[in-house]
């Protein structure tokens, strides 16, 4: 969970788009402390939208390794605001 303190540009925020997820699971296997896999189809659960510190750098690799694209990072310094 993220830390209220902590100062908005190094927040992270993460979304997925299930409907584009091809249930590789590349997420889950990068990063199985933010994703993880329904039991039913295979398809991308977020388990922590706002990822705690020592878990950003996984999840970061986890939206760079998915290949249908279907994770995305909108972290506050990315976004200009």
């Amino acid at each position: 969970m993220s830390d209220p303190q902590e100062p908005m540009a190094m927040r992270m925020h993460l979304s997925v788009d299930r409907d584009r997820c091809a249930g590789a699971g590349m997420c889950a296997l990068t990063a199985p402390e933010v994703f993880d896999q329904d039991d039913e189809e295979g398809l991308v659960v977020l388990l922590h939208p706002a990822p705690a510190p020592e878990h950003r750098a996984a999840a970061r690799m986890a939206v760079d390794l998915c290949p249908a694209g279907a994770i995305a990072l909108n972290s506050p310094d990315s976004t200009g605001s």
